[in-house]
């Protein structure tokens, strides 16, 4: 190999190098966080009309459902009938990815006191948030 020959090879090595690092750089994961999302949990007297009505309807088997309205999108999640009062939801995370609105919620059972009242209850919660124009995806 003539010295011509081994600089052409290197300067092409190098090329590569390089565009394999500017490829690797601008690759995101899509299921990657980009930001958390600031929420507001939304009571029953705050919903939009609609919304209400579809819930109504859903709220005895659980539920998942995504609503938009003036700029912002409610996602709510239900979890269908309760034996008894007293079950709370937390809201564990809500972010942003690059292409898709993330919601992990977890429902937590009644305590102690409420157990032995067998009332049913139709736990569900409704969060507020601004819309990204996102699908959403529970986990």
């Amino acid at each position: 190999m003539n010295e011509l020959e081994k600089r052409l090879l290197s300067v092409l090595l190098v090329c590569v190098l390089c565009a394999s690092v500017i490829a690797c750089g601008a690759k995101q994961d899509p299921m990657e966080k980009v930001k958390d999302l600031d929420f507001t949990v939304i009571t029953e007297d705050k919903l939009p009309e609609e919304l209400f009505s579809m819930i109504e309807e859903k709220k005895v088997s659980p539920f998942k459902i995504t609503f938009q309205d003036q700029g912002f999108l409610y996602i709510c999640v239900g979890y269908g009938e309760q034996e008894t009062a007293g079950y709370s939801i937390a809201v564990n995370e809500l972010y942003e990815t690059g292409n898709a609105v993330y919601i992990d919620t977890n429902l937590i059972g009644p305590g102690p006191e409420e157990k032995g009242k067998l009332t049913p209850t139709y736990p569900y919660v409704v969060v507020k948030t601004e819309n990204v124009n996102k699908s959403v995806v529970f986990d």
